[in-house]
C-alpha cells in the first residue's frame, strides 16, 4: 500500500504536494486537477516570474528516483521523464542515443542543464525546446500515467501537434525511444555566442533496419518540422549495405529540400497576382536550415 504523499503550504499559501512514489504523484494530480506537477522547474518559474502562469498547486516530483533514470525494454530505452540535460549529456547515455545527448548539451547554462528534464522540455513544446527535434526523428512515444493504475501510450507527433493532451489526473512519467545502434547527429544555430535559445536546429537519425533517414527541424515553427519527401529521397540515394556514404552535390541538394520543405515560398493572394518575395530574414534561415541539414546528413553517413 502506498502512503500518503506529505504536504506543505508555502508562503503563498498554495498547496504543495511531495509524493514519494509515481502512484502517489498521480493521485495528487487527480485531487487537484489544477495542479500542476513540477520536477527541475526552469521552464515552469520563468513562465511564474513573467505572470504568465499562476498555479492553484504544486506537485513536487523530487522523490520520484523511478523517474530519474532509464531502462530497457524490447529493443527501446525508457527513459524517466524527470531526467536532466546534464545526467542525458553524459558519455554513457551519449552511447546509447547520441543525438539526444547531443541536444542536452546545448539545452542552456550549466544551471539550466543541471535542472532542466526531459519531461519538462516535452510538456512545455516550446517551438525551441532542444529535445523535441531529436524525440520526433527518433518517433518517441510517452508513457502516460494515469488515476487508477492505468496508462496509456501517446506518440510524441501527436502531443506536439495537439492531435492528444495530458489529462487531468495524468502525468508523463516515461519516454519511449528506439535503440537504433546507428548514427544521428543534432545541430543547432542560435542568434548569440553559446548555448542558448535555438534558432533552428535539425536532428538527422539513421534506422538500418528500416532503412530510413529520418530528419526533424526545430526552432522555426511551433512544433518540429518532419520534411518527410526529403527523408524518402535522401533513403533511396544511399547504399545501406556499402558504405553509406553520399557525394556533396546529393548532401548539398538535400539540404536545399529540406529547407525548402520547412520554409516554403509563400502561396500567391487569392485573388491572383504574384506572391509576396520572401523576406532576407526568411531566406537566411532557410539558407541555415539547409546547412543544418546538409552538415547533419554528411556526419551521419561518414
Amino acid at each position: 500500500m502506498s502512503t500518503h504523499a506529505p504536504q506543505a503550504a508555502p508562503p503563498n499559501g498554495r498547496l504543495v504536494a511531495l509524493p514519494a512514489t509515481l502512484d502517489d504523484a498521480v493521485a495528487a494530480l487527480a485531487a487537484v486537477p489544477a495542479a500542476v506537477p513540477v520536477a527541475g522547474g526552469t521552464d515552469l518559474m520563468a513562465a511564474v516570474n513573467a505572470g504568465l502562469l499562476r498555479p492553484a498547486a504544486l506537485v513536487g516530483l523530487g522523490r520520484l528516483a523511478e523517474l530519474r533514470g532509464w531502462s530497457y525494454q524490447d529493443g527501446h530505452a525508457l527513459l524517466g521523464a524527470c531526467l536532466t540535460h546534464a545526467r542525458m549529456s553524459r558519455p554513457d547515455f551519449a552511447a546509447l542515443i547520441p543525438a539526444l545527448a547531443a541536444a542536452s548539451r546545448s539545452a542552456g547554462p550549466p544551471q539550466v542543464r543541471n535542472a532542466g528534464t526531459l519531461g519538462g522540455n516535452i510538456i512545455t513544446a516550446a517551438p525551441w525546446g532542444d529535445t523535441l527535434p531529436v524525440l520526433a526523428a527518433l518517433e518517441a512515444v510517452l508513457l502516460v500515467a494515469s488515476p487508477g493504475g492505468k496508462g496509456r501510450q501517446i506518440p510524441i507527433s501527436h502531443l506536439l501537434t495537439g492531435r492528444d493532451r495530458l489529462k487531468p489526473g495524468e502525468l508523463l512519467a516515461h519516454v519511449r525511444v528506439p535503440l537504433l545502434h546507428a548514427p544521428q547527429t543534432f545541430l543547432k544555430t542560435t542568434s548569440r555566442t553559446g548555448p542558448g535559445r535555438a534558432q533552428a536546429s535539425v536532428a538527422v537519425v539513421l534506422d538500418p533496419v528500416r532503412r530510413e533517414v529520418r530528419c526533424a527541424v526545430g526552432g522555426v515553427a511551433p512544433m518540429p518540422l518532419r520534411p518527410l519527401e526529403a527523408e524518402r529521397w535522401a533513403a533511396s540515394l544511399v547504399d545501406w549495405d556499402g558504405e553509406r556514404g553520399l557525394p556533396p552535390e546529393a548532401l548539398a541538394a538535400f539540404g536545399e529540400y529540406v529547407g525548402m520543405a520547412c520554409i516554403p515560398d509563400p502561396t500567391p493572394p487569392a485573388g491572383g497576382g504574384e506572391p509576396a518575395s520572401l523576406a532576407p530574414a526568411v531566406l537566411h534561415l532557410r539558407r541555415t536550415v539547409a546547412v543544418l541539414a546538409r552538415r547533419g546528413l554528411g556526419r551521419a553517413l561518414g
